[in-house]
């Protein structure tokens, strides 16, 4: 039975709530936006996190800094925004997938090899436990069915599991383990209850069985304690449920009041999902037809489903992950804005990935186009898998390919090969979707989200490489506009997530595919798939 709280006791001031906030925690900053019941974003603010890159593949977070970053970002939406605390009705948050470890008094747990404390935040894009994750999918337990057959390193269970093994004094010392959505929540209420986004998706919790952890698969990892060590709880909270309400600390350091509810977490992708198929959701034939596309960092294709289907390397199917009722399916790549920052940073013409730098290339990139047309970038072909292939291959091993390079350093130079990305970065998608064609999903059109919709090379390949019309959203941002629609649940605004769509959505406009430009890019998917088997050959050699 969903749990929901008013926003306040008393029925008068309940109808000054007519406000949201929403916070949207990524890799590399807290954004917060307010905004109205009908879906409209009145104000945003962002403030940068600290991440710390340590040695290999660590990477962590202090969460003390992305509580802080969260409340000024608040406070400052809020300001830009003209409206009052006491108009605010509820906060929903979403995060990266990014573990973080306090411990029995609640106080910071390091996770770094510096032993500092302020460091108790394991990023998602950490791949510290490769291992660690390689040893349970050689177990092929039935939980993996809903992990597409395979954990990866992003991951909690291997990463606790290294945690386990590498730092046992900090085990011992070990009180809570939260996903970062639901940490925020915990440090937001005080509640220490969980969101059934967060444990299905990344802590291998099976929202659809009577009992949601499977203890033979924890036992496998050696994991037998964790429940006890990390306060896990039995049940899940489903989407838009209400937490609680802020306490009073929290309500002062994020500028709100105490009447001020609070929806449980969400993975930020999926967010992006709810604000991204908002006009959908309430038509269960439409939804399954449609599919969001989040880009940024990494990209995820998220898909909904009635029916439970399965596929190798897709991450799910999870029940209720973000909508009641429906499967989610997640199609995923780990660096795409992430790669094209690189190829920026590592070439002699490139500099500083910035926004500026960015542009700078796009436009030089369209101006070469129109001069060469199809003969621009040619003998360029690139596999994106500089961090590994999430989807459809589960490798988290798997590295970059470039063939077709020469001595040329030049800005242009740099052009033609940051093309051939973007190229490639898309032909990856379109691989995922072949996937989920396998297993029984048609997509008549994409809806995209996420910085990449500012990248028109990117827009233009989403459509014209996958052969789908493009949706792109007037509402300004996605993510943000996902968690308002949990918000306005928990609080009572609209009675369930599909509510939330239809009240929320803001409309968008459709960039079509074009035709002509099928055989280029069906030659370039065969190059594609042929460098995969090359790569492959290489390294069985």
């Amino acid at each position: 039975m969903r749990t929901r709280v008013l926003a306040q006791r008393d029925g008068k001031q309940s109808l000054m709530r007519e406000y949201l906030v929403a916070v949207d925690i990524g890799t590399t900053s807290a954004r917060a936006g307010i905004f109205s019941r009908d879906g409209r974003m009145l104000a945003k603010a962002r403030h940068p996190i600290e991440m710390r890159r340590g040695p290999a593949d660590f990477a962590e977070h202090d969460s003390e800094d992305i509580w802080r970053a969260t409340c000024s970002a608040v406070r400052q939406a809020l300001s830009a925004s003209g409206v009052k605390a006491s108009q605010i009705a509820g906060l929903g948050f979403d995060a990266t997938c990014s573990l973080v470890i306090r411990d029995s008094q609640g106080a910071q747990l390091s996770v770094s090899e510096t032993g500092d404390a302020r460091f108790d935040t394991i990023v998602w894009l950490d791949h510290r436990a490769v291992a660690e994750a390689e040893e349970m999918n050689a177990t092929g337990h039935p939980v993996l069915d809903h992990v597409g057959g395979s954990l990866s390193p992003e991951m909690q269970i291997p990463k606790l599991m290294w945690f386990k093994r590498y730092m046992p004094q900090q085990w011992q010392k070990s009180g809570f383990f939260f996903d970062l959505a639901d940490f925020m929540t915990w440090r937001a209420t005080g509640s220490a209850a969980r969101s059934r986004s967060t444990l299905t998706a990344k802590w291998n919790y099976l929202a659809h069985e009577p009992e949601g952890w499977n203890t033979s698969f924890l036992a496998l990892a050696g994991l037998e304690d964790f429940r006890d060590k990390g306060n896990l709880p039995d049940r899940s909270a489903g989407p838009g449920e209400a937490i609680g309400h802020l306490s009073a600390h929290a309500a002062q350091e994020l500028g709100l009041d105490q009447g001020c509810v609070v929806a449980a977490g969400l993975i930020d992708a999926y967010a992006g999902g709810l604000g991204l198929l908002a006009g959908v959701l309430a038509d269960d034939d439409a939804l399954e037809r449609n599919a969001a596309l989040i880009g940024g960092t990494s990209s995820c294709l998220v898909a909904f489903s009635r029916t439970e289907r399965h596929g190798s390397s897709l991450w799910g199917p999870f029940f209720e992950a973000a909508l009641d009722r429906f499967w989610l399916v997640e199609g995923s790549q780990s660096a795409t804005g992430a790669l094209l920052d690189h190829i920026v940073r590592m070439h002699a013409s490139g500099g500083e990935p910035d926004s500026a730098r960015h542009q700078a290339i796009i436009d030089r990139i369209i101006v070469l186009r129109q001069r060469e047309g199809d003969r621009f970038g040619e003998g360029l072909h690139v596999l994106p898998d500089f961090h590994g292939n999430r989807s459809p291959l589960a490798n988290p091993r798997a590295t970059g390919v470039m063939s077709g390079l020469t001595l040329d350093t030049s800005f242009d130079g740099l052009c033609r090969i940051y093309w051939r990305t973007c190229v490639a970065l898309v032909l990856g998608l379109r691989h995922i979707l072949d996937a989920m064609e396998a297993i029984g999903y048609r997509f008549d059109m994409l809806h995209a989200g996420g910085g990449h919709i500012h990248n028109p090379l990117l827009v233009e390949l989403y459509a014209d490489v996958t052969g789908r019309s493009i949706r792109i959203p007037h509402a300004p941002d996605a993510v943000l506009l996902g968690s308002a629609m949990a918000a306005s649940v928990a609080a009572g605004m609209n009675a369930t997530m599909a509510d939330a769509g239809r009240a929320m959505d803001q409309g968008g406009t459709i960039r079509r595919c074009d035709p002509a430009r099928r055989d280029v890019y069906e030659r370039d998917y065969r190059r594609f798939m042929a460098m995969h088997r090359h790569r492959a050959e290489l390294e069985g050699i």
